[in-house]
């Protein structure tokens, strides 16, 4: 257990020193802030749409790391999804991440979050980011989220 968990701390390290996706996408067509202000995380993530599909998905800011890894991990795993999956995969992340009844196992990449939810004051910090992309989502204009 302790090479999982060490596994696990490299992974959230290795994309906080080299966030994937870490950009402004210039031709987005949503996006939104994203504000923690009990840790300092601050976010503005960027989502291009096309049609049904997350054609791209990128964010920038500032945060601890589960919370820039949480980001870029987000942003690899949407990138291509339609609007359902990338639905589905949110409520999985939140569920999985707040201990919710129902809540699904993280897979994949994503695994490496399932921890956080033992550490009840940084659930915040990883769903940050999953937060403000579902907020881009669904407005077509800036819009801001916060996790108070």
């Amino acid at each position: 257990m302790s090479d999982l968990r060490d596994l696990y701390q490299q992974v959230i390290l290795d994309h906080k020193k080299n966030p994937r996706n870490f950009r402004e996408i210039e031709d987005c067509n949503h996006m939104a802030h994203g504000n923690n202000p009990l840790c300092g995380d601050a976010l503005v993530v960027y989502v291009k749409l096309n049609d049904d599909v997350i054609e791209d998905v990128s964010f920038q800011g500032s945060g601890c790391a589960i919370s820039v890894a949480s980001a870029s991990l987000m942003t690899e795993m949407l990138k291509g999804k339609t609007m359902e999956e990338a639905e589905t995969l949110y409520d999985n992340v939140h569920k999985a991440l707040t201990g919710e009844d129902g809540g699904a196992e993280l897979a994949g990449k994503l695994e490496v979050l399932g921890g956080v939810k033992e550490f009840p004051a940084r659930v915040k910090c990883a769903t940050l980011s999953w937060h403000t992309v579902h907020a881009a989502m669904d407005n077509e204009h800036d819009i801001s989220v916060t996790t108070e």
